[in-house]
């Protein structure tokens, strides 16, 4: 049985960080490139909020799964939990994506390229408060 303070909070720090990197939506892509500082922090804010929705679906998947699931990396916990049918495998495809934007952030991969930055923005955005309602969802019925 997933922890549901555990995801709770979770959720709660993630919707906090949307609510932050929203009021970087407002700024072209030249105005984020060009400020070494709006990238860092939404680079550090999209680095937490994907980190966070990782941390929920591993716990999901070790409570709720059926032990058999294959994980091979990050963005495989988002196929996972359409396949335990907490969100559609069209919305897991949409997302999973995100967990290799992670990696490059974490690690430095060559430095994330500043438009793949600002249009993660407004992906994220949408995305995460797609994923935050889906796993509120799943946890009502719990």
């Amino acid at each position: 049985m997933p922890d549901k303070d555990f995801i709770m909070r979770k959720i709660k720090l993630i919707q906090e960080e949307l609510s932050h990197l929203e009021k970087f939506s407002q700024y072209s892509s030249q105005e984020i490139a060009s400020d070494y500082e709006k990238t860092a922090t939404i680079e550090r804010f999209l680095e937490r909020i994907i980190t966070r929705a990782i941390d929920i679906n591993q716990h999901i998947i070790s409570e709720a799964g059926k032990g058999t699931e294959v994980v091979r990396g990050y963005g495989d916990t988002f196929l996972v939990l359409a396949g335990l049918g907490i969100y559609p495998k069209e919305f897991a495809e949409e997302i999973a994506p995100s967990a290799g934007l992670r990696n490059r952030l974490v690690h430095e991969y060559d430095t994330a390229d500043r438009e793949i930055i600002y249009t993660s923005v407004s992906e994220a955005l949408e995305q995460y408060a797609k994923y935050c309602a889906y796993i509120l969802d799943f946890m009502e019925k719990q």
